[in-house]
């Protein structure tokens, strides 16, 4: 299972995340590209630290919509969302060349992720948008009981597809991510993160109603504050750096 995070989301003079730390511990850093974080100077920085470490580099598309740091879902026409993830991974896409690099792969964040996975045509559209751009990226999306359903949604668009775990979020009965709005939906404690790690390495998921069956192939971990960073090292011991889809 390899890791991935959430990367390059500081903006201007405003920074977010312990990127330097974290990037040496994963596998996959998703870039934010100018919707709900980054700029292109934090954008061709976070590259250039993946490149360093030997990170595979990829664009974390979100709604444009840095006041609510794209958490906020938005009324935005079915063509013009696929246009605005184009534009934002387009951008990634030329600074990436620009330091003889190539995207290896596409996950859209926050409140996009979300209706991303609660709408079918939405995804569907998503990914063909990306594989308008390069069919050769890997599509990410989060694993749930539905993962044969979703691969044959998309199995004409010709994308490679990671589905993804979280190894801080707690989950709900269906399998699905539980609302941040929701107390004990974050996981902060080294102890419960690892925990819940192994769980999701034996293929399952606790809720409040039991075991839900969950196969992933990628976890996405946080390591933006010292609590969490010491989870994503902790993680990291049990987990080897993977070579799946490299």
């Amino acid at each position: 299972m390899l890791l991935n995070c959430d990367i390059g989301e500081s903006f201007g003079p405003w920074k977010m995340g312990r990127d330097e730390e974290i990037m040496p511990l994963i596998d996959w850093a998703n870039i934010a590209c100018g919707g709900h974080a980054g700029d292109p100077d934090t954008m061709a920085r976070t590259l250039a630290l993946a490149k360093e470490h030997g990170v595979k580099a990829g664009a974390h598309p979100g709604y444009p919509d840095k006041r609510n740091f794209g958490r906020v879902r938005q009324d935005i026409p079915l063509e013009s969302l696929a246009h605005e993830v184009q534009a934002q991974v387009g951008a990634l896409m030329g600074l990436a060349r620009a330091q003889g690099m190539t995207l290896h792969h596409v996950k859209p964040h926050g409140a996009l992720y979300n209706a991303m996975m609660e709408d079918w045509g939405l995804l569907v559209r998503l990914a063909q948008a990306v594989a308008a751009l390069d069919p050769g990226l890997v599509f990410v999306l989060q694993a749930t009981p539905d993962r044969e359903r979703h691969e044959m949604a998309l199995q004409n668009t010709g994308l490679k597809l990671a589905f993804e775990a979280f190894a801080d979020r707690a989950y709900r009965p269906d399998g699905r991510l539980q609302s941040r709005d929701v107390e004990g939906s974050v996981l902060t404690n080294p102890e419960d993160v690892v925990n819940h790690v192994t769980r999701l390495r034996e293929g399952y998921v606790d809720t409040s109603e039991g075991e839900v069956p969950i196969q992933a192939d990628t976890l996405c971990v946080h390591g933006d504050n010292p609590q969490t960073l010491e989870a994503v090292r902790r993680i990291r011991a049990l987990i080897p750096h993977g070579d799946w889809l490299q």
